[in-house]
């Protein structure tokens, strides 16, 4: 019999997804006890081995070129990361890691959001009953050198939607002036996360908008579709648009086209020089149109313009065919210059059923 080498016989034996994440929870650890002391001993040994379980635990839950994601491995690298409190060790320690580092972290803490364990999502379990950690990635838009990666995680911790009605209900005014934000890459971040809050989960937006539709419309319009600034309008004009004709909101909906104000804004939207505003503008206009109960000061702002809107509606087109466009703009042409007989029918109707002085 041949001997094994002396290597052999100490080789080490391979970690198992459950080392992985407490390898990882103790160095988080000794990075939060380090505080910002860049010069604590062996910090930088630690820091390149802290990467590297990032990428086994990147490795485990999404697989690698050769094999898929194993689900017992992914199940007790779950279990183990979520039975202590790594989760708020790495959120709150994100800053110090190098940014591959983070990266990996981010793709981690995304990919946990989808994990289920024994048929639950072990991770919403824990975001549900650590909220304040859901805080800090919201203010992460208030410090740029971490913001892109606390507004990923954020994004994808809102897939649950017991965080995104935590969010709507204690976080979604500060979004009005995080998608405003000077630096271009934080404001899209921030207003592709002020979408998903505005769009994924239909019953709790729908419940969150009737609650709360007077503040909310008053900050949307003034800050977002009257905003100076070209893409901030442009987003907002396209956000309301998904909003408005989510048969979810109908009711907001129909509150929304009842306001002469809501009204004027976005008959100046449709005068905008950018093509794309102008189109998305359309579609929330036609909500007025086609609106069959429409309040008489409505009727009336849409008859003092009908024939500048019936001109500008004759000359809108798009750069390319459209049948449904061009089916809406119809319809929307015949609704405006239906209108002067209408308030006519209307006001004889009024007449005839007012009473004798």
């Amino acid at each position: 019999m041949v001997p094994k080498p002396v290597k052999a016989l100490f080789k080490s034996k391979p970690k198992t997804p459950a080392d992985i994440a407490r390898q990882t929870r103790d160095l988080l650890i000794y990075l939060d006890s380090c505080g910002n002391d860049d010069r604590a001993p062996k910090r930088d040994e630690k820091m390149a081995e802290l990467g590297k379980l990032m990428r086994e635990m990147k490795s485990i839950l999404y697989g690698t070129g050769e094999a898929e994601p194993n689900p017992e491995a992914c199940s007790q690298l779950m279990q183990e990361f979520f039975k202590a409190n790594t989760l708020r060790l790495l959120v709150t320690n994100l800053p110090k890691l190098d940014l591959e580092a983070r990266k990996d972290a981010a793709q981690v803490v995304a990919n946990m959001q989808r994990q289920q364990v024994q048929s639950r999502l072990i991770a919403c379990d824990y975001l549900e009953s650590n909220l304040d950690l859901v805080d800090i990635l919201v203010s992460g838009y208030e410090n740029p050198d971490i913001a892109l990666h606390y507004g990923s995680m954020l994004r994808d911790c809102i897939r649950h939607q017991s965080i995104a009605k935590y969010v709507l209900e204690n976080h979604l005014k500060k979004f009005f002036d995080y998608t405003q934000l000077p630096n271009f890459d934080l404001s899209s971040d921030a207003a592709a996360t002020f979408k998903e809050l505005l769009t994924r989960h239909k019953s709790t937006v729908a419940e969150f908008l009737s609650k709360n539709y007077d503040w909310f419309f008053e900050e949307f319009n003034k800050k977002l579709l009257e905003s100076t600034n070209y893409i901030t309008r442009r987003q907002a004009v396209k956000l309301l648009g998904d909003i408005l004709l989510d048969r979810s909101n109908t009711v907001v909906m129909m509150r929304y086209v009842s306001s002469k104000d809501n009204l004027r804004i976005l008959m100046n939207l449709l005068r905008e020089s950018s093509k794309s505003i102008q189109i998305e503008a359309f579609h929330v206009f036609k909500l007025f149109a086609a609106n069959q109960h429409k309040p008489h000061d409505i009727a009336s702002v849409l008859v003092a313009n009908q024939s500048k809107l019936l001109r500008f509606l004759g000359n809108f087109k798009l750069d390319k065919e459209d049948e449904q466009f061009e089916a809406d703009k119809a319809q929307v042409i015949r609704e405006i210059a239906a209108l002067n007989q209408e308030i006519i029918s209307n006001s004889r109707s009024n007449s005839s059923t007012a009473s004798p002085a």
